[in-house]
């Protein structure tokens, strides 16, 4: 007699698995769809790019890319950031001639930032390379526990300008913080803050592009490498 041959039949559990795994893998490439188009989206793009000139600037001034930070001396995620992340920005764009570097003031901290700002100023007047010397260390004194209390005064600026920009003429320097011409430019500062609406510090733009957060180093190398 002979044996009948056995079919197989489909497994409908198996079909059953495959089918779930499928859909929660489509499920999953639309989530990270979603979120990569949302990431992209935070940052935000704006009518135009803040007017650099006159404003203490490193880097190669032919750059195709220009990165602005608008920071205040009195806060501490300015100080984070600059610890953080400029010192990556500098070795991999701003040295090797990819980037121009600017800092703007904000006065989001009073009297305190207020000063902070004019004594830059007074050092950048008479010396723009030794600017970049007192604007690291002001950040270095900001003190890493009672960021409230008072800590930038005149005493304090003297002293720093005096040992981190041995080249600046201390008693110009403290005639030009109190000057109108020192006032006038940290007053175009604060309209450029206004301007652009900037909410936070720091808060950077990359050729008219505003990031959502200033500490995304990968996002703001990709930036760069995008407008280079």
């Amino acid at each position: 007699m002979k044996k009948q041959n056995k079919i197989n039949k489909p497994n409908k559990k198996a079909n059953t698995k495959a089918l779930v795994l499928i859909t929660a893998g489509i499920a999953l490439l639309a989530a990270v769809f979603v979120l990569f188009v949302n990431n992209k989206s935070e940052n935000q793009e704006l009518a135009n790019h803040p007017n650099i000139e006159n404003q203490p600037t490193m880097g190669d001034e032919n750059a195709s890319v220009s990165l602005v930070e608008f920071g205040d001396y009195k806060c501490p995620s300015c100080k984070a950031w600059n610890e953080m992340i400029y010192p990556r920005l500098k070795a991999d764009f701003i040295d090797t001639g990819k980037l121009k570097f600017t800092y703007i003031n904000v006065l989001f901290h009073g009297e305190e930032s207020a000063l902070g700002a004019a004594a830059g100023e007074a050092v950048y007047k008479q010396d723009p390379d030794e600017y970049w010397k007192f604007h690291k260390q002001l950040f270095n004194e900001q003190p890493k526990e009672l960021h409230d209390d008072l800590w930038i005064t005149p005493d304090k600026v003297a002293e720093v300008s005096k040992e981190y920009a041995p080249k600046i003429n201390q008693d110009m320097f403290k005639n030009d913080i109190s000057s109108k011409e020192i006032a006038q430019e940290v007053e175009k500062d604060a309209n450029l803050v206004k301007e652009f609406e900037v909410k936070q510090t720091p808060s950077i733009i990359i050729n008219g592009t505003m990031l959502e957060d200033p500490f995304n180093y990968e996002e703001i190398s990709r930036l760069i490498n995008e407008q280079l």
